[in-house]
Protein backbone atom coordinates (compact mmCIF):
# COMPACT_ATOMS: atom_id res chain seq x y z
CA UNK A 1 0.00 0.00 0.00
CA UNK A 2 1.07 3.83 -0.71
CA UNK A 3 2.34 6.46 1.25
CA UNK A 4 -0.79 8.22 0.66
CA UNK A 5 -2.94 5.79 0.72
CA UNK A 6 -2.02 4.83 3.89
CA UNK A 7 -2.00 8.16 5.88
CA UNK A 8 -5.55 8.56 4.12
CA UNK A 9 -6.79 5.48 5.37
CA UNK A 10 -5.46 6.21 8.92
CA UNK A 11 -6.48 9.92 9.45
CA UNK A 12 -8.93 10.76 12.37
CA UNK A 13 -10.43 13.89 13.28
CA UNK A 14 -9.10 14.35 16.97
CA UNK A 15 -11.88 16.25 18.65
CA UNK A 16 -9.77 16.92 21.94
CA UNK A 17 -5.82 17.34 21.86
CA UNK A 18 -3.35 17.92 23.88
CA UNK A 19 -1.58 22.14 24.53
CA UNK A 20 1.81 20.91 22.40
CA UNK A 21 1.38 22.45 19.22
CA UNK A 22 4.03 22.31 16.33
CA UNK A 23 6.26 25.34 15.62
CA UNK A 24 5.78 28.34 12.99
CA UNK A 25 8.90 26.24 11.56
CA UNK A 26 7.29 23.15 11.33
CA UNK A 27 4.23 24.18 10.04
CA UNK A 28 5.73 26.13 7.18
CA UNK A 29 7.24 23.18 6.34
CA UNK A 30 3.92 21.39 6.11
CA UNK A 31 2.31 24.07 4.62
CA UNK A 32 5.16 23.81 1.65
CA UNK A 33 3.84 20.35 1.02
CA UNK A 34 0.33 21.13 1.27
CA UNK A 35 0.56 23.61 -1.30
CA UNK A 36 1.13 21.59 -4.20
CA UNK A 37 -2.41 20.77 -4.88
CA UNK A 38 -3.77 21.17 -8.09
CA UNK A 39 -4.00 25.36 -8.77
CA UNK A 40 -5.44 25.91 -12.19
CA UNK A 41 -3.38 29.10 -13.31
CA UNK A 42 -0.74 28.69 -10.29
CA UNK A 43 -2.87 31.37 -8.42
CA UNK A 44 -1.94 30.40 -5.14
CA UNK A 45 -5.45 31.48 -4.22
CA UNK A 46 -4.74 30.20 -0.36
CA UNK A 47 -3.14 31.70 2.84
CA UNK A 48 -3.08 29.91 6.70
CA UNK A 49 -3.68 32.44 9.48
CA UNK A 50 -2.61 30.87 12.66
CA UNK A 51 -4.63 31.79 16.30
CA UNK A 52 -2.30 31.25 19.01
CA UNK A 53 -2.49 32.73 23.14
CA UNK A 54 -5.12 35.39 22.90
CA UNK A 55 -5.71 35.66 19.18
CA UNK A 56 -8.02 32.25 20.08
CA UNK A 57 -9.84 34.62 22.80
CA UNK A 58 -10.30 37.26 20.37
CA UNK A 59 -11.78 34.65 17.70
CA UNK A 60 -13.77 33.63 20.54
CA UNK A 61 -14.99 37.01 20.84
CA UNK A 62 -15.95 37.54 17.45
CA UNK A 63 -18.03 34.24 17.85
CA UNK A 64 -19.87 35.35 20.31
CA UNK A 65 -20.31 38.81 18.70
CA UNK A 66 -21.51 37.05 15.45
CA UNK A 67 -24.20 34.78 17.82
CA UNK A 68 -25.82 37.27 19.36
CA UNK A 69 -25.65 35.52 22.50
CA UNK A 70 -25.04 36.26 25.95
CA UNK A 71 -24.36 34.95 29.39
CA UNK A 72 -23.55 31.19 30.07
CA UNK A 73 -24.21 29.92 26.07
CA UNK A 74 -21.73 33.44 25.23
CA UNK A 75 -18.94 32.28 27.74
CA UNK A 76 -19.56 28.61 26.09
CA UNK A 77 -19.12 29.55 22.34
CA UNK A 78 -15.68 31.89 24.02
CA UNK A 79 -14.24 29.00 25.00
CA UNK A 80 -14.28 26.92 21.85
CA UNK A 81 -11.17 28.03 20.18
CA UNK A 82 -9.40 27.25 23.34
CA UNK A 83 -10.04 23.63 22.95
CA UNK A 84 -6.79 23.44 20.96
CA UNK A 85 -3.47 25.46 21.49
CA UNK A 86 -3.08 26.74 17.68
CA UNK A 87 -6.10 27.16 15.09
CA UNK A 88 -5.29 27.66 11.55
CA UNK A 89 -7.46 29.45 9.90
CA UNK A 90 -7.76 28.24 6.31
CA UNK A 91 -8.82 31.31 4.06
CA UNK A 92 -9.79 31.39 0.18
CA UNK A 93 -7.98 34.15 -1.57
CA UNK A 94 -10.79 34.46 -4.76
CA UNK A 95 -9.66 37.17 -7.09
CA UNK A 96 -11.54 37.52 -10.63
CA UNK A 97 -9.68 35.49 -13.31
CA UNK A 98 -11.08 34.63 -17.29
CA UNK A 99 -10.35 30.69 -16.31
CA UNK A 100 -10.50 30.14 -13.00
CA UNK A 101 -13.82 30.35 -11.24
CA UNK A 102 -14.40 30.87 -8.18
CA UNK A 103 -15.58 28.25 -6.87
CA UNK A 104 -12.24 26.63 -8.13
CA UNK A 105 -10.50 28.82 -6.14
CA UNK A 106 -12.48 27.66 -3.17
CA UNK A 107 -11.68 24.53 -3.86
CA UNK A 108 -8.34 24.85 -4.41
CA UNK A 109 -7.98 26.48 -0.49
CA UNK A 110 -9.69 23.47 0.65
CA UNK A 111 -7.73 20.91 -1.02
CA UNK A 112 -5.06 22.79 1.01
CA UNK A 113 -6.79 22.24 4.05
CA UNK A 114 -7.20 18.63 3.76
CA UNK A 115 -3.58 17.87 2.69
CA UNK A 116 -3.12 19.63 5.83
CA UNK A 117 -4.80 17.58 8.01
CA UNK A 118 -3.56 14.75 6.07
CA UNK A 119 0.41 15.95 7.17
CA UNK A 120 -0.15 17.19 10.23
CA UNK A 121 -1.90 13.86 11.53
CA UNK A 122 1.71 11.63 9.53
CA UNK A 123 3.63 14.29 11.52
CA UNK A 124 2.06 13.18 14.95
CA UNK A 125 -0.59 16.04 15.63
CA UNK A 126 -3.94 15.92 16.45
CA UNK A 127 -6.04 18.08 13.90
CA UNK A 128 -9.88 18.50 13.34
CA UNK A 129 -11.35 21.13 11.05
CA UNK A 130 -13.84 23.17 12.25
CA UNK A 131 -16.61 25.32 10.78
CA UNK A 132 -19.86 26.57 12.02
CA UNK A 133 -23.05 29.54 11.19
CA UNK A 134 -20.71 32.41 11.93
CA UNK A 135 -17.64 30.93 9.63
CA UNK A 136 -18.24 33.98 7.18
CA UNK A 137 -20.19 36.42 9.38
CA UNK A 138 -18.39 39.85 8.91
CA UNK A 139 -17.51 40.23 12.64
CA UNK A 140 -14.80 37.01 12.52
CA UNK A 141 -13.69 38.26 9.20
CA UNK A 142 -12.51 41.40 10.91
CA UNK A 143 -11.11 39.40 13.86
CA UNK A 144 -8.74 37.86 10.99
CA UNK A 145 -8.03 40.81 9.25
CA UNK A 146 -9.23 39.32 6.25
CA UNK A 147 -9.54 41.47 2.53
CA UNK A 148 -11.78 41.87 -0.22
CA UNK A 149 -12.28 38.57 -1.97
CA UNK A 150 -10.73 36.16 1.47
CA UNK A 151 -13.33 33.80 2.16
CA UNK A 152 -12.95 31.70 5.49
CA UNK A 153 -12.40 28.37 5.32
CA UNK A 154 -12.73 27.21 8.80
CA UNK A 155 -10.07 26.19 11.36
CA UNK A 156 -7.96 23.18 11.71
CA UNK A 157 -7.68 22.89 15.53
CA UNK A 158 -4.03 21.31 16.45
CA UNK A 159 -2.34 20.14 19.20
CA UNK A 160 -0.59 17.10 20.50
CA UNK A 161 -2.39 13.73 20.29
CA UNK A 162 -4.04 12.17 23.85
CA UNK A 163 -1.70 8.93 24.79
CA UNK A 164 -5.38 7.86 25.91
CA UNK A 165 -8.62 8.39 23.76
CA UNK A 166 -7.76 7.62 19.93
CA UNK A 167 -10.61 8.63 18.26
CA UNK A 168 -13.17 5.56 16.52
CA UNK A 169 -12.80 4.16 13.27
CA UNK A 170 -14.45 6.14 10.56
CA UNK A 171 -17.72 4.28 9.21
CA UNK A 172 -18.18 1.46 7.02
CA UNK A 173 -16.70 2.08 3.51
CA UNK A 174 -17.74 5.17 2.00
CA UNK A 175 -16.87 3.96 -1.66
CA UNK A 176 -19.61 1.98 -2.44
CA UNK A 177 -22.09 3.40 -4.19
CA UNK A 178 -20.38 6.59 -4.89
CA UNK A 179 -18.17 5.84 -8.32
CA UNK A 180 -20.55 5.87 -11.38
CA UNK A 181 -19.97 5.88 -15.18
CA UNK A 182 -21.54 8.22 -17.58
CA UNK A 183 -22.43 5.84 -20.18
Amino acid sequence: MGAVRTAALARRSWPKVTDVAPSDAELAELLEAAGRVSDHGGLVPWRVIALRDEARSRLGDALVQAAGLEGDEAAKLAAKPLRAPVLLALVAVVRPHPKVPEWEQEACAAGVGHLLTLLLDEAGWGVMWRTGPHTRHPSVARAHGLADGERLMGWLYVGGKPESGRPERRRAPVAEGRLSELA
